[in-house]
């Protein structure tokens, strides 16, 4: 076997190992219900958010997913912090009146953008001044996303406070250092092979 033809390969994945190490990318999760709703209510209504977070290029890329709702949508965003995790209610941080491009007078569908943190446009107008600048309402968003203090959350016609809402987390430590380990030793097994197929 000709050793040479691995090293592109090997290099490639050093390459972005050492790119991904060099952003600090979260990934934040939530389940969205009418129970989860403050106060709860009883809609069938269910959803999915997902919120990715790249702090080198200081983007928030956001993907929901709704069915069954009673009502017909007429915003949705973010809404940051509460006083307690994962419990309460905030003002909204994000986009004002809702995301742009958002799915509006449907009871179904799914919305996949990003959000551009170092624009004032991503953010509500209030959420900016509050926090000193836009900055200030990047680092806000994230600490509250950090703590389980930020749910994103659907409005309908029915329920014009927010039929369906969920508390985004970010998922267990352990499962993502077990994921960088799993990428370190196939690192070093590559390397390995590289070695003794000389």
């Amino acid at each position: 076997m000709n050793t040479k033809s691995i090293y592109p390969v090997v290099l490639g994945l050093a390459l972005a190992a050492a790119n991904h190490a060099a952003a600090n990318i979260l990934d934040y999760n939530g389940l969205l219900s009418g129970l989860n709703e403050f106060p709860a209510n009883a809609s069938p209504g269910t959803g999915v958010a997902h919120a990715i977070y790249d702090d080198v290029a200081h983007t928030l890329h956001v993907t929901v997913s709704f069915s069954g709702l009673l009502g017909l949508t007429t915003a949705s965003h973010m809404h940051a912090p509460t006083l307690s995790p994962f419990t309460g209610t905030a003002g909204v941080a994000t986009t004002t009146p809702t995301f742009a491009g958002f799915p509006l007078g449907v009871t179904a569908g799914t919305y996949d953008n990003t959000l551009d943190l170092t624009l004032a446009s991503s953010f509500n107008p209030a959420y900016v001044t509050a926090n000193g600048g836009v900055a200030g309402a990047e680092a806000a968003l994230i600490d509250a996303l950090n703590n389980g203090k930020s749910y994103l959350n659907v409005h309908t016609s029915q329920f014009p406070g927010g039929e369906i809402r969920g508390f985004l987390s970010v998922p267990d430590a352990a499962t993502t250092g077990s994921l960088l380990g799993f990428g370190l030793l196939g690192l070093l097994a590559v390397g390995r092979f590289v070695r003794h197929s000389r």
